[in-house]
């Protein structure tokens, strides 16, 4: 199989980005496509906890634990630094049609940004840099830009433009 098709979708923390991917997923998923996920988290974070099998195997010093059952799997692996978002992709495997990555602003992935006016940011591929990689933004005031301008607040106008530019 090829790779699946790739987006990033990239703002300044609290614009909304897991939420519109929320709302962006079941529409894909709806149309009939296999979509993946691919979350940037700034912070540390912890899926295993004390007590399980799983976290006593990591403890016990397994640099990589992959814990399965019937229905999903979840891969825990130690790393000296972060890997990059192609490593990323490649886990991800090759069986899904679109992958929507939240963060990975610095990435060369296409990319739709999100605005939000009441936030009083400036844009991020539009701002002091002009990342040629974005081919939308998601905004819930009008905007005039060289890309084309959705709703923020219509995800299905999100997921019609994800499919028309990527997925057709």
């Amino acid at each position: 199989m090829s790779r699946p098709e790739v987006i990033s979708f990239v703002a300044h923390s609290g614009t909304g980005k897991t939420t519109l991917l929320e709302q962006v997923i079941p529409i894909l998923k709806g149309r009939g496509y296999r979509v993946g996920a691919i979350k940037h988290d700034a912070h540390r974070f912890e899926i295993d906890h004390p007590g399980k099998d799983s976290y006593r195997l990591t403890a016990a010093g397994a640099d990589s634990m992959l814990i399965c059952s019937g229905e999903k799997l979840a891969l825990v692996r130690q790393h000296q630094q972060a890997p990059t978002v192609e490593e990323l992709l490649a886990i991800c495997g090759t069986d899904l049609d679109i992958i929507l990555t939240e963060g990975f602003k610095q990435s060369d992935l296409p990319k739709i940004e999100l605005y939000r006016g009441a936030l009083g940011r400036e844009l991020i591929c539009r701002g002091q840099r002009h990342d040629p990689t974005l081919l939308a933004v998601a905004s819930d005031t009008p905007l005039t830009l060289d890309v084309p301008v959705l709703d923020l607040n219509r995800p299905q106008q999100v997921a019609d433009f994800i499919e028309q530019e990527l997925l057709r």
